[in-house]
């Protein structure tokens, strides 16, 4: 099955991105990498395999548009609505649950400064800084 840049993507084609996503390797590799082409190139050649015909920049917008849907729902429910879903919610949670987030810190001179927390941390699973 031929997939275009105007396609939807399956469940299933979801599905296979997250199997190769949730992989450790993977993961450490799109954290913190800005010029990520490579990674994407890598990725979609996973997905060929498993059968999924996505050309990296395919890739790269459904990993960027999941991750911002995941971050708003998340979002929400932290702030107590729990209305909002979306699928495969569960399984990016537990892909993304330990990524460091960037956040601002207001230094002593009034600019600010990104640092790294890492959220939802088990005392298992606690940075050591």
């Amino acid at each position: 099955m031929e997939s275009g840049a105007g396609k939807h993507w399956t469940e299933e084609e979801v599905k296979a991105l997250l199997s190769v996503w949730s992989e450790k390797n993977i993961r450490k590799q799109l954290h913190g990498t800005l010029r990520n082409k490579g990674i994407f190139i890598y990725i979609a050649k996973r997905l060929q395999e498993l059968g999924v015909c996505r050309d990296w920049k395919q890739c790269r917008a459904k990993y960027k548009n999941l991750k911002y849907e995941y971050r708003t729902v998340k979002y929400a429910h932290n702030s107590g609505d729990v209305t909002k879903t979306m699928k495969f919610f569960h399984d990016l949670d537990s892909i993304l649950r330990y990524e460091p987030v960037t956040q601002l810190a207001a230094e002593e001179n009034g600019r600010c400064s990104a640092t790294e927390t890492q959220l939802n941390t088990s005392p298992t699973t606690g940075s050591t800084q």
